[in-house]
């Protein structure tokens, strides 16, 4: 449901397009993607339902709480993470169990949104190792998500949020994701954490590539 509801709302807000490299996103995949703003779900959702995947997504616990969706995530057999507490770790067995039938994952390596306030979009931030932890212990491929002009539809404090969200529809903003070509790995979590981090902003620049000059705000993090 919420892949459809992605697939039908984000062209609604901004003109979304989809690129992507060799490979694919094959069955028991993780898809790690950059995390900009509150609507890049719902485009990563969109490009990935595009693409014929109804992945699993690991996603903050606090969602949970919210009346009705919380029961929709469970239902789904999305993962809640709990940050910073003893139960933090038990989202990556979930994830694991969920590639081990075959399921698409989709992780933010980053673990939170920027705390700028500005439109522009940037290179990924440092990424945690709970990403390169699950793929090198499922080896799972790994598939790179990048995508630009989300923080165009919303950024900054709450009033510019609601604000940009209300005039999008108005506005139509250039949206683009860019699936990677799919990345295994060998070798340590350090390693492993920086070759991610490398692909992933590798597709995060192509999707800045694909966006009309100017579109995306000021770019930086070339």
């Amino acid at each position: 449901m919420l892949s459809a509801l992605a697939r039908t709302v984000v062209p609604v807000l901004g003109r979304l397009t989809v690129t992507s490299g060799a490979g694919g996103v094959a069955p028991g995949s993780v898809v790690a993607a950059n995390h900009t703003s509150l609507v890049d779900p719902g485009l990563v959702l969109a490009a990935l339902r595009g693409a014929g995947v109804e992945p699993v997504v690991l996603a903050a616990a606090g969602l949970w709480k919210v009346p009705v969706l919380g029961r929709c995530l469970t239902r789904k057999g999305h993962v809640p993470v709990h940050r910073g507490s003893g139960r933090a770790a038990r989202a990556l067995d979930l994830a694991a169990d969920a590639l081990a039938a075959g399921r698409v994952v989709v992780l933010y390596p980053e673990g939170r949104l920027p705390g700028r306030r500005d439109s522009a979009d940037r290179a990924p931030e440092a990424f945690r190792t709970g990403l390169a932890r699950l793929a090198l212990a499922t080896g799972a491929p790994v598939v790179p998500l990048g995508h630009a002009g989300a923080r165009r539809i919303t950024s900054g404090g709450g009033a510019k949020q609601l604000a940009g969200l209300f005039t999008a529809p108005l506005r139509r903003p250039a949206l683009h994701v860019h699936l990677g070509e799919p990345v295994r790995l060998g070798g340590d979590v350090r390693t492993a954490t920086a070759e991610l981090r490398a692909a992933v902003h590798r597709a995060w620049r192509q999707a800045v590539e694909q966006l009309p000059q100017g579109a995306g705000g000021r770019q930086r993090g070339r």
